[in-house]
């Protein structure tokens, strides 16, 4: 892509300038202190393309090249605080699926099926090489990597249906060229990031990503591209309004029913045809500028009369033999084949601050007639994934059973720089039992996490929040509404009797944190810094950013105090 993209520019008498930042691989890290870094280089990435950016005195224009989970987001934040500038994004594309092997989201959870002998050693490593058919692109379900190129489309900062392409194929490599010449004209036209980064655009990528039923870590990088651009983050409320609005439109993997690969999704039309749709509900605002040079109602206009739009969606019905109209679908038929709204926010005497959940990923097995996911169970509280995931393939005593609420804490950023809780929801999605076992965490999950997984649960654990103060055989009730999109998660009960509302608050402030509760002694220093300096400036709800005014406002606050308490001390 960036050959192709640096032969265009040249053709065209410019002069490409490439700078690279590496992008960590999720899946590498997942269930090691690795992670730990995972979030935080988000931040320190983005800031490195910034500064890469202005380092080059005679800049004309910026194109961002990227495929994965904290480089694309990085991107877009560091294009978004470059507003100044033509800018254009060119999202990486997706790995072919093997059709004789094991998606990239269920190989990885091998380690936990072997260790259940659901599997043989032999099978396992065969999957494990097997998994992702072409070199490039991002995995093969909608998880973070995927759903930020769909932000990125829907935001206006990629060319009309970019994201989620082929990786390797000619319409991959002819979309490096074509944002080339797009970047060219950007430049020449007059238009800047800024004229395209704007509130409802914003408003639009937001539409999408609920229609998609995208990641719920976008609902920190969405955040994170806002406040670089200068634009008001989005509140729980924003998202709030937004889901109760848009229905999921799109059946992509890992959300259901059928759960199509992204590569189906592209040929079916992926962002345009979604937008199709949601302006067929009056709900886009389509005189917003984006990266062609023309507005998004423009851009719809085209496509939906384009060559390239019957071409892909006749390729998909003939080699696949997939009907387009089963992937993405309009409101009604999508209501008819059982697709809901995707985010709900529980809130609670565990969440006074909020929480979130991806209804979708519910297993439809535990979901009564009414549309109702309703639990009560027994808490059983981990300090750390490691000792959780042993705890589900049966290395403890007591093991976790059906029926129990594993209570994840010290797993937000204060404790392990937000890790991404992906190894443990993966295994109880491919255990027969594991759709029993809910999780609650003040962590976050994987993009292509599955079942009752209720995270950012604020105030974290290690911030005070009362999640913190858990403990095991405490009972737990989680009641999620997937027709009114409202939840609750309430501790009801401990010692074996049953509390009061009043009750349970009042158990909940006095109880002093877990004993076992800490920042993880292995947490870089790096990190560390990261989870003060975002805490400073919101916390997870703001996503994770730097607010520069905000944290110089408490430096010199706590360099006022620190001076008084040493005057007291003389």
């Amino acid at each position: 892509l960036v050959e192709r993209a640096a032969a265009t520019i040249r053709d065209h008498n410019g002069i490409p300038f490439a700078v690279y930042c590496s992008d960590p691989c999720d899946g590498r890290s997942q269930g090691t202190t690795g992670m730990f870094d995972s979030l935080p280089y988000r931040n320190d990435a983005a800031l490195t393309m910034r500064r890469l950016i202005r380092s080059l005195p005679t800049r004309q224009g910026v194109m961002g090249i990227g495929t994965c989970d904290k480089g694309l987001p990085a991107i877009l934040m560091a294009l978004a605080g470059t507003g100044d500038l033509p800018g254009i994004v060119v999202p990486g594309g997706v790995t072919l699926p093997d059709p004789t092997a094991e998606d990239t989201a269920m190989v990885q959870t091998i380690g936990a099926r072997f260790a259940h002998d659901l599997i043989s050693l032999d099978y396992a490593a065969e999957m494990g090489c097997r998994a992702c058919g072409s070199a490039g692109g991002g995995c093969q379900f909608l998880g973070t990597a995927a759903t930020t190129q769909v932000v990125a489309e829907a935001l206006g900062m990629a060319l009309p249906h970019s994201a989620l392409a082929p990786s390797g194929e000619p319409i991959w490599l002819d979309m490096a060229h074509r944002s080339a010449l797009a970047l060219i004209d950007l430049k020449g036209s007059g238009i800047p990031m800024r004229d395209i980064l704007t509130p409802h655009a914003l408003e639009n990528a937001m539409l999408v990503h609920a229609a998609f039923g995208g990641s719920t870590n976008l609902l920190l990088h969405i955040p994170a591209i806002a406040h670089a651009a200068g634009l008001t983050p989005p509140t729980v409320r924003d998202w709030q309004a937004v889901n109760r609005s848009v229905p999921r439109l799109v059946d992509a993997l890992p959300n259901g029913p059928r759960n199509h690969p992204t590569v189906q999704v592209f040929f079916a039309g992926a962002v345009p045809e979604v937008m199709v749709h949601l302006r067929a509900m009056d709900l886009l605002h389509l005189d917003v500028m984006t990266v062609s040079g023309q507005t998004l109602g423009e851009n719809l206009d085209w496509w939906a009369q384009s060559r390239r739009r019957q071409v892909c969606r006749e390729r998909l019905m003939t080699e696949a033999r997939v009907d387009p109209g089963n992937v993405i679908m309009g409101a009604q038929t999508a209501r008819r084949n059982g697709l809901s709204s995707t985010v709900i926010f529980p809130v609670g005497n565990l969440a006074p601050e909020g929480a979130l959940v991806k209804a979708t990923g519910i297993d439809p097995a535990v979901i009564d007639q009414e549309n109702i996911y309703h639990l009560r169970g027994s808490a059983r509280v981990f300090t750390s994934e490691k000792d959780a995931i042993a705890a589900v393939k049966g290395l403890t005593d007591p093991p976790v059973r059906p029926g129990d609420v594993i209570v994840l804490i010290g797993s937000g950023p204060l404790g392990t720089g937000m890790e991404e809780t992906y190894q443990i929801t993966s295994a109880l999605k491919h255990l027969p039992w594991g759709k029993h076992v809910p999780i609650i965490t003040d962590g976050r999950f994987s993009g292509v996490s599955t079942g009752a997984c209720i995270g950012h649960i604020g105030p974290e654990a290690l911030a005070g929040g009362p999640i913190g103060r858990l403990r095991d055989g405490d009972g737990i009730e989680i009641v999620i509404n997937r027709d009114t999109l409202e939840g609750s998660i309430n501790l009801v009960s401990a010692g074996g009797r049953d509390l009061s509302p009043l009750e349970a608050d009042q158990l909940l402030a006095e109880r002093s944190p877990h004993p076992d509760l800490h920042v993880h002694p292995k947490l870089p220093d790096d990190s560390r810094l990261w989870a003060a300096l975002q805490q400073a400036s919101g916390g997870t709800w703001n996503g994770c950013v730097y607010d520069v005014e905000r944290i110089a406002a408490v430096i010199e606050v706590g360099l006022t105090a620190l001076a008084q308490a040493d005057m007291s001390m003389s």
